[in-house]
């Protein structure tokens, strides 16, 4: 052996799967909506610092991948509400894991850090 290890080729699906939950902002999108049907606005104070331009690009993308549903409620004004579907609510165990590894890895250390259950998602 010369030292080097080689490392086998990654597996396309799991590329696909970390690109797509890795974008900016994707991550709190999913946590926000975990809680059931929310509408626009209330996501957008959800997810302090992203703009309604980006907000809306990435709702069209986690649509697109099947995560989110868009409902139009038939009332005056429209109303519109984003769900997680089955396949976005299956990211609850992938998010709650994230969660735990980043108040574990990433937390200030010392008597100043925040409890560590108040930041892992249910």
């Amino acid at each position: 052996m010369n030292g080097t290890t080689h490392v086998g080729a990654i597996c396309p699906l799991y590329h696909r799967a970390a690109e797509l939950i890795g974008r900016r902002w994707t991550g709190a999108i999913v946590l926000a909506l975990a809680g059931g049907a929310v509408r626009f606005g209330d996501l957008a104070a959800a997810v302090p610092g992203i703009s309604d331009r980006m907000l809306s690009e990435r709702l069209k993308e986690l649509e697109a991948e099947g995560l989110v549903a868009r409902t139009v409620l038939p009332e005056h004004p429209v109303r519109i509400e984003y769900r997680l579907t089955e396949k976005g609510r299956d990211l609850d165990a992938v998010m709650a894991a994230i969660g735990a590894w980043a108040v574990r890895w990433l937390a200030p250390a010392g008597p100043t850090a925040a409890p560590a259950n108040d930041a892992i998602p249910a």
